[in-house]
């Protein structure tokens, strides 16, 4: 354990230096292994005033971190009606415009449904649900994929409300979120609005930056990657963001909100660290890869299963990136800005750390990542 503990001390001492050097103001991480949560940090400020102190219990929007519980939710109700991820979607949604995809199709991105053609907000399910029944898709079934960033809200969310008669929102939060205990919300609740932290966007990125081309393609009206970007609209500006009006509508693509410590418990249970109400075919559709390949919304290899994302390999089945750390088996998802949660069923260990000083970037950046190579630095293997 004290090689652990080295390790851990490690991750803390990034962790610390984030608020020294690289600009960070608010900022939790949670890290579990093997059913045992072994840090719950936070630290810094939930606005720039310095108003109110973070702590590990503080709420936080965060982004795209919310579709692997959405994808989950969605999982359990299927099997709940006898149906699992390989039904074809029109079996419950009849007007879904890929006749031959299955949810398998729909929760690894390979519809082409990111971008809509007729205009939709993204508070309205309805007009974005009829928005996608008449939408032409982008390609052909097995002809690739690319991330859903905005519609993949309404493509879980409406399945759900067909089957149960309720919002997913409220699916995660009486099967899945209560029985664990998880301080993670998909539509919050007005009472918990004061714990929310403010959001403040991240710098312009620079020409140098890695991921430049991709947003150049970002920035460019009319070129797929805006358009998926940009569609269903609404929610664009941060100060968007920082409304009850969005906290409080359960956008399962990107309204999730919630600590560290809870999305790092809700991986605990998705690699079956401990007992939860996910069975292991749930866990199962999570965990593996569906399709891989060059992302024709982000500009770069991705992998996806049933909802998360892997890392994708190179030629000699190495990692092409370390998101998830150095196994293979290891899944999660990131959110716009920064924060990151994942687990990994090789090690028992899963990870999050959510922030409200963003960075622009749809993959975590520095301040995230020095704390996962510092997790792995020394092997660990799974003790349980």
């Amino acid at each position: 354990m004290a090689a652990s503990r080295w390790v851990f001390d490690n991750v803390l001492e990034v962790f610390e230096r984030n608020f020294r050097e690289r600009g960070e103001l608010g900022a939790s991480i949670s890290i579990w292994r093997n059913g045992t949560e072994l840090i719950s940090r936070g630290h810094g400020w939930c606005e720039r005033e310095k108003i109110r102190e973070w702590t590990d219990k503080t709420l936080v929007p965060v982004y795209s971190a919310t579709k692997v519980p959405a994808a989950a939710t969605l999982l359990m109700v299927l099997e709940s009606r006898g149906l699992s991820e390989e039904t074809p979607v029109r079996e419950v949604w009849p007007g879904f415009p890929v006749a031959d995809a299955r949810f398998s199709h729909l929760l690894s991105h390979q519809c082409g449904l990111a971008a809509l053609d007729r205009q939709a907000d993204l508070f309205d399910h309805a007009t974005v649900v009829a928005a996608i029944e008449a939408q032409a898709p982008a390609w052909t079934l097995g002809a690739g994929h690319g991330y859903h960033p905005r519609t993949f809200g309404a493509l879980v969310e409406e399945p759900v409300r067909r089957l149960t008669g309720q919002t997913l929102g409220t699916c995660w939060r009486e099967n899945i979120a209560l029985p664990l205990g998880l301080d993670f919300w998909i539509g919050l609740p007005e009472s918990e609005w004061p714990r929310v932290a403010r959001l403040y966007p991240g710098k312009a990125v620079g020409a140098e930056h890695p991921e430049n081309h991709f947003y150049q393609q970002l920035a460019k009206e009319g070129t797929f990657t805006h358009k998926a970007f940009s569609s269903p609209r609404g929610l664009r500006s941060i100060q968007e963001m920082n409304t009850p009006r969005a906290w409080s509508a359960g956008l399962p693509a990107l309204g999730g909100i919630g600590t560290a410590s809870a999305l790092a418990k809700f991986y605990q249970a998705v690699i079956g660290s401990i007992s939860s109400p996910l069975s292991a075919a749930v866990r199962r559709a999570l965990a593996t890869p569906r399709t891989a390949g060059e992302d024709r919304v982000l500009l770069r290899p991705t992998v996806f299963t049933c909802g998360a994302q892997q890392d994708p390999l190179n030629e000699a089945c190495g990692k092409i990136r370390q998101l998830y750390g150095p196994s293979l088996s290891a899944f999660g998802h990131p959110g716009a800005g920064g924060s990151h949660g994942f687990g990994d069923p090789e090690t028992g260990i899963s990870f999050a750390y959510v922030m409200n000083q963003m960075e622009l970037s749809v993959m975590p950046g520095v301040r995230c990542m020095e704390m996962v190579e510092a997790l792995f630095e020394n092997e660990l293997p799974n003790e349980g």
